[in-house]
């Protein structure tokens, strides 16, 4: 990775997301260029990614996919730098209306307050400074995406409450990050990620009818950060 003059040696950072490869599609070339300041970051992912799609049937099946992903989640960290890598091990609650989203094990289906919890323990314990986690459209409106962004935000300002103690202990000091960034895909990013693939005869995926109203609407967006440099690592983490 590149050099920078700019450290962050002293800079704590939760990144809480979804699914294995929700970080790396997202803010990827972020986490890359925070490692290189020297930020200390820690991975949290909510569920294992259990109904994902399989592309190749050599590499998992329905009933290993999870594990599966998880270790490649853990490789893809290992790629960009990231050693503290945390799994909540809720099940992957499938697309918008989709038979998994009511599986009892599901994100979708756990109890909002048991998450929020769980990711107050996690700041407690890691005081990070800066909080990144998805945006409330949940990029393309995954129910998982949304959950998290709904929880973490939560947890955001519950943490530093003294009188919040979940479980009924109080584990950790309380904590109050100074940040929260939702990581988002703006609007016209996805116009034009669906017209290069139509120019190339490609079948957008999953919401290709609704690319006018997914994503963040560029107006809402409020931070730019130029991590070409770090492009490489993003797109070698999701190999």
């Amino acid at each position: 990775m590149p050099g920078s003059p700019h450290s962050l040696a002293d800079t704590s950072v939760l990144a809480a997301f979804g699914h294995p490869d929700d970080e790396g599609f997202g803010c990827g070339g972020l986490l890359a260029m925070l490692v290189d300041r020297g930020a200390r970051i820690t991975m949290v992912c909510a569920t294992n990614g259990d109904v994902g799609e399989i592309s190749d049937p050599n590499l998992a099946t329905p009933e290993t996919l999870g594990r599966v992903r998880r270790e490649e989640m853990r490789r893809a960290m290992d790629v960009t730098g990231i050693a503290d890598v945390r799994f909540l091990g809720y099940r992957d609650s499938g697309m918008a209306g989709a038979e998994d989203n009511g599986h009892p094990a599901s994100l979708l289906q756990a109890e909002p307050d048991r998450v929020v919890a769980q990711v107050v323990q996690v700041i407690r314990e890691t005081r990070p400074d800066v909080v990144l986690t998805h945006d409330p459209t949940g990029g393309y409106g995954h129910p998982d995406h949304v959950t998290m962004q709904q929880r973490v935000t939560q947890a955001f300002s519950l943490a530093a409450d003294p009188s919040y103690a979940p479980g009924g202990d109080a584990g950790a000091a309380p904590w109050q990050p100074r940040l929260l960034y939702w990581v988002c895909f703006p609007r016209s990013n996805f116009r034009r990620m669906w017209q290069l693939m139509i120019d190339a005869g490609i079948t957008p995926p999953f919401a290709s009818q609704e690319v006018d109203t997914i994503g963040t609407p560029d107006e809402l967006v409020t931070t730019v950060v130029d991590v070409a440099d770090y492009l490489d690592v993003k797109i070698n983490s999701l190999n």
